[in-house]
């Protein structure tokens, strides 16, 4: 099979507008939650996310061009770009753009412009609502943009998949290049879901942290206080390119995209399976695509939502695929800094693996005082840990039962 190097990533987070701001807020142990400013949050049982922020989108895209893009777009166009001057691979002078595909993934889409025009609809009428209301609100339209912008002709299309979407899109376009459709792609995920819908529907499922008095310390994965997820967004984008044409224009490898293994629970439309049985299946095809040995993983970001359920059984889960090896690996739950950026966890969590390689340290799972019962791995409580990592894997699961597991290596000829 050939191989597939990733050559630029660009990032957008609740802690950082772009990588390295956002691998600074990982290393400082920052949390991106506080009182929700999107909308007035006064009647929720949740008041808090974690929020990007400084954002200006007028200032980026014009106030003519950002009324057309939804949020999620507008985040996913930032973490392309800079993902794309990263790479340096618009300035490639024989680059085949037909040779260049598009999968930059949501799991909802544009919810903020659906709400709002909605709300017009039932307030104005339907002359009201906005010409461009479909193609700002649908899940695919980022991958459009991001598409049109740069003239990228290749395979072009989106992934939905919940909280799996991110690295759903990066490991088809791996496939994709594998099996010989695109040289490069540009690939990963968006999501902005801070709206009253997503806010109010989480928490009549009780999903969300309600620790509206310390917003953040209320992410807290494998923690015995924890008591739900923290919603976050952003985006986060790769460059993936076959080592062949990365080599042959001369290109920066940051690391390798060396496994991907998928999965379906077939159990329940929010729980995970008993025991992680999904996940033990996705992470065991992650190892087999990428030829590693389960002893040569050095450290999984792990899923780690904050939530009973997942952290349970993900702990159960690597344990049974890991054995003994499971107590020498560290693991760490960066969603306990960015809150949970939904179909974008994927994606920005594959950043924080490739610099967790380039800088041989672990991120930290913060808030993590004294963890459950039973939960007894590494999970690199509060502080960063230096180690030597060549091999990291990364969860991720959605609603719905989809598992993703990536591989992320560092590169050698």
């Amino acid at each position: 099979m050939k191989r597939i190097v990733v050559t630029g990533m660009g990032a957008i987070t609740p802690i950082g507008n772009n990588v390295n701001d956002f691998w600074n807020g990982l290393m400082e142990g920052r949390s991106g939650a506080g009182p929700i400013t999107q909308f007035d949050a006064t009647e929720f049982t949740t008041k808090f996310a974690a929020e990007v922020k400084d954002f200006d989108a007028e200032a980026v895209f014009g106030k003519k061009d950002a009324r057309k893009l939804d949020r999620y777009t507008q985040f996913a166009l930032v973490a392309s770009d800079e993902a794309l001057e990263d790479s340096k691979l618009l300035e490639y002078e024989d680059l085949d753009k037909d040779r260049v595909g598009v999968i930059v993934g949501s799991g909802i889409g544009g919810m903020i412009t659906f709400e709002k025009d909605h709300n017009t609809l039932r307030d104005k009428g339907p002359r009201r609502v906005s010409p461009h209301f479909i193609p700002m609100m649908i899940s695919d339209i980022a991958t459009g943009q991001v598409s049109i912008k740069h003239g990228l002709k290749g395979p072009n299309y989106s992934t939905v998949s919940a909280c799996s979407t991110g690295s759903h899109a990066i490991g088809t376009a791996m496939m994709l290049m594998q099996l010989g459709h695109a040289d490069v792609m540009v690939a990963g995920g968006a999501e902005a879901t801070v709206s009253p819908m997503a806010i109010a529907g989480f928490n009549s499922a009780k999903a969300l942290s309600t620790n509206n008095e310390n917003p953040t310390k209320a992410s807290r994965p494998f923690d015995k206080d924890r008591e739900g997820f923290v919603l976050g967004e952003g985006s986060g984008v790769l460059i993936l390119e076959t080592l062949e044409h990365a080599e042959k224009r001369g290109a920066t490898i940051l690391a390798e995209l060396s496994g991907f293994g998928f999965t379906g629970d077939a159990y329940h439309v929010t729980s995970p399976a008993e025991g992680g049985e999904g996940a033990v299946r996705s992470m065991k095809q992650a190892l087999h695509s990428s030829n590693l040995k389960p002893e040569e993983i050095d450290y999984i970001n792990a899923h780690g939502t904050s939530t009973g359920p997942n952290d349970r059984n993900e702990t159960a889960a690597v344990k049974s695929v890991f054995g003994d090896h499971a107590y020498k690996l560290n693991v760490s739950s960066t969603k306990s800094m960015t809150g949970h950026l939904l179909g974008a966890a994927g994606a920005i969590e594959s950043v924080a693996c490739i610099k967790a390689i380039q800088n041989q340290t672990v991120p930290p799972t913060i808030n993590l005082d004294e963890p459950e019962e039973g939960l007894d791995l590494n999970y690199t409580p509060n502080k960063p840990e230096k180690r030597e990592i060549n091999h990291v894997l990364n969860n991720v699961f959605g609603f719905g039962g989809h598992n993703a597991t990536l591989i992320l290596s560092k590169f050698e000829k």
